[in-house]
Formats: C-alpha cells, structure tokens, sequence
C-alpha cells in the first residue's frame, strides 16, 4: 500500500513518452546524466575544499617577536592608511 509498482512505473514512462516524444528522450537521458555527473563531481570538490582548512589549521606557524611586531606594525600603517581622515 502506497509504494510504486509496476503497473504504475509503466503509466509514467508511457506518460512521459507521450510529453518529450521518442526523438527527444535520449538527448532528455544524456542531459540528466551529464546533470548528475556534473552534481557528484560539485559535491566532492566541496568535500575537499571542505577538508583542506583543517589542515591548514593544523599547521603551526613559528614567528620571532621581531617579525611579529614587524607585522604588526605593518598591518597599523595599513590601517592608518586605508581610514578616512579625523576631523
């Protein structure tokens, strides 16, 4: 009760066979595919776009106090730079 059988399968195919035609539903198959193609190989690039922050969050950065207060200071100027003026 309430699942799709056979009889039912056969109703929609026909259905749809009726509505794209015979001519068109191979090139309808092939654009799904590509479609699908297209979804899994997105999904798995986010997968690892995903992944990769994790490593470079693992990875420690060493910095003398020179080259810290250097940048530092570097990032003040910029922001000096960048503000708009006092009035």
């Amino acid at each position: 009760m309430g699942g799709i059988g056979a009889p039912e399968l056969i109703i929609v195919l026909l259905v749809i066979l009726l509505l794209f035609g015979s001519t068109k539903l191979p090139k309808l198959a092939k654009s799904l595919g590509e479609a699908q193609k297209e979804f899994k190989k997105g999904v798995t690039e986010a997968e690892a776009e995903a992944a990769s922050p994790k490593a470079l969050a693992e990875e420690k950065v060493t910095m003398t106090k020179g080259e810290l207060d250097a940048l530092l200071a570097q990032r003040e100027a910029e922001a000096r730079r960048d503000a708009p003026p006092s009035v």
